[in-house]
């Protein structure tokens, strides 16, 4: 029974570490209110060019690699930063190596980073992304 216990516990350890490595500390589009609910902001769609949404179900449709985006429902891994209907799937970070770039969002500017870091290889989202295997 102990070793069962001892189990149980390394495995929500090893859950919880993972899954507080998927968020970009100073990261200013996830916002912890006082009451402790999370409000989160995604890249707005007024004045951009917008294509038809590319599902994240469809082969293909993470060129440039898959945009990491904090939405309501927690890390996704969007086709496009907007994270629109249907265009994001859960993540796999940490479970599955693949090209991505996070989408963060800094004082009222928005940027690409290479890394879950904001102080590496971040530029602004109208520019190319660099995505990294992750």
């Amino acid at each position: 029974m102990k070793l069962a216990h001892r189990i149980a516990s390394t495995a929500l350890i090893i859950a919880g570490a993972t899954a507080h490595a998927q968020f970009v500390k100073g990261n200013e589009a996830v916002r912890i209110l006082p009451d402790g609910t999370r409000k989160v902001e995604t890249p707005p769609t007024a004045g951009a060019l917008l294509a038809n949404p590319c599902p994240a179900t469809r082969a293909g449709c993470s060129g440039g690699g898959w945009k990491m985006v904090e939405t309501v429902d927690g890390l996704m891994e969007c086709t496009e930063i907007y994270a629109r209907a249907t265009t994001c799937r859960p993540s796999t970070y940490g479970t599955q190596k693949l090209a991505r770039v996070w989408v963060i969002k800094v004082g009222s500017r928005w940027q690409h980073c290479s890394y879950p870091d904001i102080s590496k290889r971040c530029v602004g989202i109208a520019d190319l992304p660099n995505p990294a295997i992750q």
